[in-house]
């Protein structure tokens, strides 16, 4: 059904003349007649009787009048869901507990007046094909792994550097330990059901084992955070490895401890990828708000990856 047509029925049944309607919509009189004609035979019904008044509805007319009011409030939403500047800023965080999660917790609270919509995206090839289609703005990904360079239409930022740290139960040989060398953990079996085959952080800890001579496991099912605390909290012969800024919450009786891990610090790169022709005006105050709130990349004493992007 042409939304032309339909506009001038509504302007038309408003109005109450052609004329009027013809004068609202800036077209001829004889091309409201069109229009309303060319409707008429679509639905194969009358919609206006003439009178010396002007048009009148017919009982047809009425009761197509509310329909054709919300086909025309839909086409705008339609248009309003992507039209840049008018509809929410849609950024890929991973997972909700993550360090992504809290980088936008924080530009949420410094500008509020942004909408936003929040998704969760598992792979970066899905990621990178929602942005290359404008179905998202922006993802936080670790780029570049080997064998998967970013095409060349998408750009990338390293946005924050997250320290990870070691967790274990309160039976764990390290347990006491205020902090521990990445030396210390050889030997040690690092449990983490969570690492998906072929994903960026996937090829991240396949680096740190191969650079450090760490035992790192992905057996098992992955039964969520939750399980991944359970299990820990109860073997003392298994630890895992836990970003900085994840946020998680365990029953008191489980006694897991956080332990920092140096010389070196391994630091988990998160970088925002965006479409270079991504016109969104949110988009570049995202990138600005990030880029005033990430700490220094490469410190001394922290460990990333020869793949990852250094800038």
């Amino acid at each position: 059904m042409d939304l032309d047509t339909v506009r001038t029925f509504v302007a038309a049944a408003d109005a109450g003349q052609f004329r009027e309607a013809a004068a609202e919509l800036a077209v001829t009189q004889q091309a409201v007649s069109k229009r309303i004609g060319a409707l008429e035979r679509n639905l194969g019904v009358r919609l206006f009787t003439r009178t010396p008044r002007g048009a009148e509805l017919t009982i047809d007319g009425q009761a197509f009048l509310p329909h054709a009011r919300e086909l025309l409030r839909v086409a705008e939403r339609a248009v309003a869901s992507v039209r840049t500047g008018r509809r929410p800023l849609r950024v890929d965080i991973i997972a909700s507990r993550g360090a992504a999660s809290g980088l936008m917790r924080g530009f949420h609270q410094a500008h509020p007046e942004i909408d936003l919509d929040v998704l969760m995206l598992l792979d970066i090839e899905t990621a990178v094909t929602a942005i290359r289609s404008g179905e998202i703005d922006a993802s936080f990904r670790a780029v570049a792994a080997p064998g998967r360079p970013l095409p060349e239409d998408i750009e990338s930022v390293r946005v924050l550097d997250e320290p990870l740290q070691l967790l274990t139960g309160p039976g764990h040989a390290l347990a006491g330990a205020r902090s521990v060398t990445v030396a210390q953990l050889a030997g040690h079996r690092i449990w983490m059901p969570g690492i998906v085959r072929g994903s960026e952080w996937a090829a991240y800890y396949a680096d740190l084992v191969a650079e450090f001579g760490l035992t790192i496991e992905a057996t098992g099912p992955n039964f969520g955070s939750d399980a991944l605390l359970d299990t820990v909290a109860d073997t003392p012969a298994l630890a895992t490895f836990m970003g900085e800024h994840t946020r998680l919450v365990w029953p008191s009786g489980h006694g897991l401890r956080r332990i920092p891990v140096t010389d070196p610090t391994p630091v988990y790169p998160h970088s925002l990828l965006w479409h270079r022709d991504n016109p969104h005006p949110a988009l570049a105050t995202l990138r600005a708000h990030l880029a005033t709130t990430a700490a220094g990349h490469d410190a001394a004493g922290t460990w990333v990856p020869g793949w990852v992007i250094r800038r």
